[in-house]
């Protein structure tokens, strides 16, 4: 897992970028930008929290919803920054640290223990199910939704080890 993990943030990161590029280009007027807009900016707020509990930090969210929705512009910078840092928090990991339990609050105030790789886990599969979401609303209106599969991103990283010519 110690090696898979960076490169699921990577990934991650990969996934989400080919979206935020997708959805400027379809631009503000679109109904799909402002549902895509919602799901992401949920989907960005879990992933601050957990990289708050990841870190034994505090943070200020009280709910995994933003009371005002960003634009597009202003959440992708915040999307592409946080899994800078992700993809930084797995790579520096020590391996021993994945199985450590750690205790929170969840927003609702339920509390909460999961270990590391449990909460990397979880930001990893939540973020998959809603840039899906994002891409099913796409299809239903006949835009072609972004690249977000693993061997497709396996493949266009590791290309010359996947015996793929560089693109």
């Amino acid at each position: 897992m110690q090696a898979t993990l960076p490169r699921l943030f990577r990934c991650k990161a990969w996934a989400d970028d080919e979206l935020l590029t997708k959805l400027a280009g379809i631009g503000d007027e679109s109904p799909i930008t402002g549902l895509a807009i919602k799901a992401l900016s949920h989907s960005y707020i879990v992933d601050r929290i957990f990289a708050a509990h990841l870190r034994g930090r505090a943070h200020a969210y009280t709910s995994a919803n933003a009371g005002e929705l960003p634009a597009l512009e202003d959440l992708s910078a915040d999307i592409r920054k946080s899994d800078r840092e992700y993809i930084d928090y797995v790579s520096a990991l020590d391996r021993d640290k994945l199985a450590e339990q750690i205790e929170f609050a969840f927003t609702d105030g339920a509390p909460g223990r999961m270990s590391r790789e449990e909460m990397l886990m979880h930001v990893i599969t939540h973020g998959i199910g809603h840039r899906g979401q994002v891409s099913a609303v796409m299809v239903l209106n006949s835009i072609p939704p972004a690249k977000d599969g693993f061997t497709t991103y396996l493949h266009e990283a590791e290309a010359s080890t996947r015996r793929r010519a560089v693109a």
